[in-house]
């Protein structure tokens, strides 16, 4: 499945993305190559195989829950569309 420029520019957008021509051109051929690539992997037959199988084993591996220092408010809300005050602002979800 090969995704057109305007596919490419428009999840550009929603990624918050600004890319040159070049950029968009590369990026283009990249995507489309993964969605290839995954439309192989739709004609594995994966029907004897649990939804939780893994294809090597597995242990839990936890670290340390330590505090560390974040990113200062105004930082994350650089890329934000809308704000009010120090906080993202969205359109209401519920009524």
């Amino acid at each position: 499945m090969a995704l057109s420029s305007e596919e490419v520019r428009h999840i550009a957008v929603l990624a918050r993305l600004a890319l040159t021509e070049k950029e968009r051109e590369k990026l283009q051929e990249q995507l489309s190559n993964i969605l290839h690539n995954m439309e192989a992997l739709k004609e594995v037959n994966t029907a004897d195989v649990p939804p939780t199988a893994q294809s090597v084993d597995m242990e839990n591996v936890f670290r340390d829950d330590v505090a560390r220092p974040s990113c200062h408010p105004d930082e994350v809300l650089l890329n934000a569309p809308e704000r009010e005050g120090g906080s993202f602002k969205i359109r209401a979800v519920l009524e």
